[in-house]
């Protein structure tokens, strides 16, 4: 595969050479791509091919893997995320939201308010600032604004996941990162997040990985198809899904294989 990034619009974050190996498991082999910003890149390829590896690569939460290196480059913004920037800080710049919905066993608000909280904000008036803004970017202030004090685990499946997004927004990050934040819910609950994911790409850059072909041709703006520790194909998700280059994004694509 030829290594030289792929560069289309404003890149955010720049990946060059990386590798990254699990003791002496080469998970990631020879990854050079650009992220552009406020758009919506999708991850997809078979299970067990690195799409996760590589999203949880992104804001260094392979560090707690034991065994665990990586060579080559992260850049978010020109700065490399593994040599020069503080942990904390880049896990404020880039938030995460997990494949199941993981709210905090504790009020809606107080799971909003929860970030900017542990980072010292104390002014009652300013949390509720950032806990209504969230929920309203994350569709979700009209269906709980009368409950905040509520438990989160009150919610449904589908608000449980938008509240989880509501909790990233309330960093400010730059970056959000999904790991398949669809797959635990039903079709009516996938619908909203997608429509909010169009949303939010105004305001952030969007990484997702799914195993939905339908979802990453609807939400992505470009698709990454991984296989075996590579990305074998990388482009534009109209170019990607209508006109592959190898043979073996087609078979993916086209539910051969996978």
């Amino acid at each position: 595969m030829n290594n030289t990034p792929l560069t289309q619009g404003t890149e955010k974050i720049t990946i060059s050479d990386l590798n990254l190996f699990y003791s002496d498991f080469h998970a990631l082999k020879n990854i050079s791509i650009d992220i552009s910003m406020n758009q919506v890149t999708a991850l997809i390829g078979p299970s067990g091919c690195g799409k996760s590896t590589f999203i949880r690569v992104l804001n260094r939460m392979n560090d707690l893997i034991e065994g665990c290196s990586i060579t080559g480059s992260v850049m978010l913004d020109g700065e490399d995320i593994y040599k020069s920037m503080d942990v904390t800080d880049l896990r404020t710049r880039v938030g995460m939201v997990f494949q199941k919905p993981n709210p905090f066993p504790m009020s809606i608000r107080k799971n909003v308010a929860y970030g900017p909280r542990m980072q010292g904000l104390r002014n009652k008036e300013e949390l509720n600032i950032i806990v209504e803004e969230s929920l309203k970017k994350a569709a979700l202030w009209d269906e709980v604004k009368d409950r905040l004090g509520k438990s989160a685990l009150s919610l449904s499946g589908g608000q449980q996941q938008r509240l989880c997004i509501a909790r990233a927004i309330a960093m400010k990050p730059e970056v959000i990162l999904m790991d398949e934040p669809t797959s635990a819910l039903d079709p009516i609950a996938t619908k909203k997040i997608e429509e909010l994911i169009e949303v939010l790409k105004k305001e952030y850059t969007i990484v997702i990985v799914t195993h939905s072909m339908s979802q990453a041709g609807r939400i992505s703006d470009k698709t990454a198809f991984f296989l075996l520790g590579e990305i074998l194909e990388y482009g534009r998700t109209q170019k990607v899904f209508e006109d592959p280059d190898h043979l073996e994004t087609r078979n993916y694509i086209s539910g051969r294989f996978g």
